[in-house]
């Protein structure tokens, strides 16, 4: 067994909700949903002034705590840096969203943000964002920055798409434009490649995923079967 470092103070606890351990946690969970398959994804916490995120070409279900990355939010600098993995190519896109308030920031590989982001280029160009209404899911995503509650049932839900690029971080000025660009959006789909979602704290970004995630699958299908996504 490696010796303990003097920084493993920061990833080493019994609770449960401890960023190093829900990190594992949550993980290993969206891994039985397809979403981090193939050492693909994953997810960043800001626990107060540090930032807590897996590291990059590992398998995400079988993280241990033991494998995060700290970093401190104010100086955007390392205070815990495992020798034996690479920092996150996420993360100047986790900084992003933690720049806008995030607490938690998922970013997925699922395959029906993929398909819907080329559905949307087929059917209503490049510069189209994916737009969807009417549908029960879309309560729980919240209206906005600075708004009160979530979106409603005649309300209508609009993800922006950035283009792919061959290196994850050269994603991020796309990501800040089209965050500026709607600032409204809890989520940026990217083209071929997945989808980042941010919200206030870990609970609240959890369930905008699985909402969002939920809502790309049914349209989807919605598409196969001719249903229209708006009126």
């Amino acid at each position: 067994m490696a010796e303990s470092t003097d920084t493993d103070a920061l990833v080493l606890s019994d609770d449960p909700l401890h960023p190093a351990n829900h990190i594992c946690e949550l993980c290993a969970k969206f891994y039985t949903l397809g979403w981090v398959t193939g050492t693909g994804g994953g997810t960043s916490i800001r626990h107060g002034d540090k930032i807590y995120i897996a590291p990059s070409g590992v398998q995400k279900e079988l993280m241990r705590p033991t494998d995060m990355f700290v970093m401190d939010f104010a100086s955007k600098s390392y205070v815990r840096k495992p020798q034996t993995h690479k920092p996150s190519a996420c993360t100047p896109l986790f900084l992003a969203a933690f720049t806008r308030g995030a607490g938690c920031c998922i970013h997925t590989h699922s395959q029906w943000a993929v398909l819907v982001t080329l559905l949307v280029e087929r059917d209503f160009g490049k510069d189209a964002c994916f737009e969807i209404e009417e549908i029960e899911q879309i309560k729980g995503i919240p209206r906005g920055r600075g708004k009160t509650g979530n979106l409603g049932y005649f309300e209508r839900l609009r993800i922006p798409i950035i283009e792919n690029t061959a290196h994850e971080e050269d994603l991020t000025e796309s990501l800040e434009a089209a965050m500026e660009k709607y600032p409204d959006t809890y989520a940026v789909l990217v083209r071929r490649h997945g989808i980042y979602v941010w919200g206030d704290n870990v609970h609240k970004a959890k369930t905008q995923c699985e909402s969002i995630d939920y809502i790309l699958q049914l349209a989807v299908q919605m598409k196969q079967l001719g249903l229209p996504w708006t009126k």
